[in-house]
């Protein structure tokens, strides 16, 4: 009996560990990342409209280097972004996303971050989905290699 009970309290726990939601650490989220990907209102943009562009993250702090530069405060919580831009074309402004946050598969070493607009700042988005949502702006970033 005190096998059994061991056996079934062992399998609940890795049952429950298999199943608990991960929480990262936006610290994770710091670095140079790189947009591999962008889209905006259900349109994919050619590359040539993002390869000069770079998003840093230091904590609580972001700077988009592309045609200007924009630099303000990212808020996190719960896979949920507020930003608020404090300097460049959108100091004043105040943007929510939807992020995540990927390890790439061996083979494809390194990091991948998603994170979809809501330009207008009014909700967050539900989906990583662009289409018909003419505010909306998705962008897939790999994090710079610092070799």
């Amino acid at each position: 009996m005190k096998l059994f009970t061991f056996l079934l309290l062992v399998s609940l726990t890795f049952s429950y560990a298999a199943t608990k939601k991960a929480t990262m650490n936006p610290d994770t989220l710091n670095g140079t990342w790189i947009p591999v990907k962008q889209e905006f209102a259900g349109s994919i943009l050619p590359a040539e409209a993002f390869e000069k562009q770079k998003l840093i993250i230091s904590d609580s702090n972001y700077t988009v280097i592309a045609e200007s530069i924009d630099k303000g405060i990212v808020k996190y919580k719960d896979e949920k972004i507020d930003i608020y831009g404090k300097e460049g074309p959108n100091e004043g402004k105040h943007f929510t996303a939807i992020y995540k946050f990927e390890n790439l598969p061996t083979g494809q070493a390194g990091e991948e971050l998603t994170i979809c607009y809501n330009l207008s700042g009014d909700s967050y988005p539900q989906t990583f989905e662009t289409k018909g949502k003419p505010m909306y702006f998705l962008s897939v970033f790999k994090k710079e290699s610092t070799k």
